[in-house]
């Protein structure tokens, strides 16, 4: 060791931490191996995850938390087989999550997997949602469902992603953490929790900062939460939650070129700069659930309402015509949105065996008053579209189990409608005013069979359904405005798979999945920054997932897990009209989503209250658009490092962490734009970067 880094602070500071540390007054606990959690995703009803015929994964506070800065949802998602959750590097676009390659083709923020906080909806009516709402703060755990059984949540066919928050605990205590790393970025938060009087209460603050990786990337995200629980009698509980989420002026990088992103990966394409494309975000949504038990049974009842204003400026050049179709390039609306819902479980006896049965309805509403303005160079200017956007989602479904020995059979049906209504108050360029309906009735079917206590086997089918969003309704690639045209996506869905508990430290599982669909949507038409899409012929998705997580040694565990998939058009078709048309051949990748992923980690103990892990991450190359012949973004392979560590010391709690990723400076492309304006495809990810925090809790 050189000599003046062992006389440097930092070395001091080091030194002291690991013997703090080792101090067996103020050792960690260790935490226990959780094979078989108790999940409600799935079923609707408790149930251990170890017997649901489905793929879901549970990821624990200490997964989503330790080593981590707790700000993108992708921190802990990237674990999950056959879920791609990718940090895009830019914050006016969110998260790029797919799951099963539904989702891929999204340009913003995640679609094709529904996602729900604390029983809350955190995706519209439409499909589309943000998983920047999120508070990973204060969250307990998340569950990911892939397959089948999505279908008994309605309009999402890839899968169900679900946020639980902490619970108020009898004993007061105050959090307060800072991080700070690579590219300026910085995070601060507070979070306090206990009881009062018999209510419990949740509450956090945290503020993240970043200048950006790239240029033209900085952003500062606001967040608050607060929850309120508390129980009128023995037999119900009330609880209240509100999530708030302020971004002002978030810059958005766009896409790069091959050439761009080869030149310069730090980089942004002009017109970024030109036109100052960034997006500000306010949103504040609230909630109440109430549940309560009779005997056996349980009833649940939740309500929820918000609001949501976005202003983005695209890069997209102002028309001189005043009668030009579409939004001009700056977007601005103000969303009201709401909905209700109820569930009934009953617990009896049928056939000899145990029957759970879950019946319920869900209903959603957004409603939009939004405008299109020119983007002169940064400036909102002229007034080019203005119209009220309405949509509605029912849902209403009975899910069923039966449980008789080694038989398990779970059987369900959900009927979903979703309702568009356009009204054009912008008449210069004709009335583009329509509504659409979008209904179907989705099966879903279930057995496990105990091959003995610890083998479980299972099969599950279902049919799936899924509307296009809001904005992907936006264009017609005829130069018009509403595609009301669209089809629903309508897909089959069959899994078949193996659970099995290894001794006591051990679970693998290993899913194979097939999934076809009619009516896929592709983009159509992309040009001036208007994106169409269009419903094409069917496509073909065949794969297989495995985890396996085990604790070596008290001191030594690790994760693992690989997806395969095998995603293809499974027909010909064609896009675009005129010059601009392109076929797309029967066996084309479907672009977006890589053929093999693979995420696992070892971390070791180094004392109680001391781990360092590893982790790897490999993704295989992903074609950008549907003809292949765009060059494809690269596969790679990266390398993490984290270290933790925790002191305990009467009523104080201090914990720290540091990261260190993509060890070896690789470069490579982290997302891609799925048919971009202009080939600007590619989003580069970081190369070394770094994050440290400090944690500190009082206990009273």
């Amino acid at each position: 060791m050189p000599a003046r880094f062992a006389r440097s602070p930092l070395y001091a500071a080091l030194m002291s931490a690991l013997a703090a540390a080792h101090a067996p007054a103020m050792a960690a606990d260790t935490p226990a191996v959780v094979l078989n959690p108790v999940v409600v995703t799935g079923s609707r009803a408790e149930a251990a995850s170890f017997d649901l015929p489905a793929s879901i994964d549970v990821l624990n506070r200490q997964e989503i938390t330790s080593g981590q800065p707790r700000v993108n949802a992708s921190e802990a998602l990237v674990a999950v087989p056959g879920v791609v959750a990718n940090n895009r590097q830019n914050y006016a676009q969110d998260l790029q999550i797919s799951s099963r390659g539904f989702g891929a083709r999204a340009a913003f923020g995640v679609r094709g997997v529904k996602l729900i906080a604390d029983g809350i909806p955190a995706s519209m009516p439409d499909g589309q949602g943000q998983a920047a709402t999120f508070n990973l703060d204060v969250a307990e755990r998340m569950e990911v469902l892939r397959g089948p059984f999505s279908a008994i949540y309605g309009n999402h066919s890839g899968g169900v992603i679900q946020l639980f928050t902490i619970e108020p605990r009898d004993n007061p205590s105050v959090d307060a953490g800072f991080a700070a790393g690579s590219y300026g970025t910085r995070k601060e938060d507070v979070t306090a929790q206990g009881k009062l009087d018999g209510l419990g209460y949740v509450l956090n603050t945290s503020r993240f900062s970043t200048d950006g990786y790239r240029d033209h990337s900085a952003a500062t995200r606001e967040q608050a939460f607060a929850k309120i629980t508390g129980k009128p009698d023995d037999d119900s509980k009330l609880t209240f939650t509100v999530n708030g989420l302020w971004q002002h002026n978030t810059q958005d990088p766009l896409g790069l070129t091959l050439a761009e992103y080869k030149s310069n990966p730090r980089g942004v394409d002009p017109v970024a700069t030109q036109y100052n494309t960034r997006k500000s975000i306010d949103h504040l949504q609230g909630g109440v659930a109430y549940e309560r038990r009779f005997g056996t049974d349980l009833l649940q009842i939740s309500a929820y309402s918000g609001q949501r204003s976005v202003t983005q400026y695209q890069a997209i050049p102002p028309s001189a015509l005043a009668v030009t179709k579409g939004s001009g390039g700056v977007v601005d609306f103000d969303r009201t949105f709401y909905g209700y819902g109820a569930r009934w479980i009953a617990i009896g006896q049928a056939l000899g065996g145990k029957v759970t049965t879950t019946t319920g309805f869900e209903y959603d509403v957004s409603k939009d008053i939004r405008s299109g303005f020119d983007n002169l160079n940064g400036t909102k200017s002229t007034l080019r579209r203005k119209e009220a956007d309405n949509v509605e989602s029912t849902g209403a479904y009975v899910q069923s189990e039966w449980q008789r020995g080694p038989w398990s059979l779970t059987g369900g049906l959900r009927y979903n409608t979703v309702k568009f209504d356009i009204t054009d108050q912008y008449l210069l360029n004709g009335n583009d005013s329509g509504s659409r309906n979008y209904t179907r009735t989705t099966p879903v079917l279930g057995v496990v069979y105990k091959l003995n206590p610890a083998i479980n086997l299972y099969a599950s089918a279902a049919k799936g359904f899924e509307a296009p969003t809001l904005n992907e309704m936006f264009y017609s690639s005829n130069g018009g405005s509403f595609n009301f045209g669209l089809k629903p996506a309508r897909s089959n869905h069959y899994e078949v798979g193996a659970k099995a508990l290894i001794g006591e430290s051990s679970r693998l599982n290993v899913a194979l999945f097939q999934i076809s669909t009619d009516d896929e949507l592709v983009v159509d038409t992309s040009t001036g920054g208007r994106t169409s899409y269009k419903s094409v012929g069917k496509t073909l998705r065949q794969g297989i997932e495995a985890s396996f997580d085990t604790a070596w040694r008290r001191d030594l565990s690790s994760r693992f897990a690989v997806s395969h998939i095998r995603a293809i058009y499974d027909g010909s078709f064609t896009t675009g009209t005129g010059a601009s048309a392109k076929t797309i051949n029967d066996g084309n990748a479907i672009p977006g989503i890589p053929r093999s992923t693979v995420f696992g980690d070892l971390a070791w103990k180094v004392t109680p209250a001391i781990t360092t892990a590893v982790e790897g991450v490999y993704r295989s190359k992903i074609y950008v658009e549907d003809t292949n012949t765009a060059t494809p973004a690269s596969s790679y392979a990266i390398a993490n490092l984290r270290v933790t560590a925790e002191q305990r010391l009467n009523h104080w709690r201090l914990s720290e962490f540091a990261r260190l990723d993509n060890l070896f400076d690789r470069n490579y492309v982290g997302s891609v734009i799925v048919g971009d304006t202009n080939s600007r495809y590619y989003e580069s990810a970081p190369g070394r970067n770094w994050m440290a925090g400090i944690n500190a809790r009082y206990t009273w």
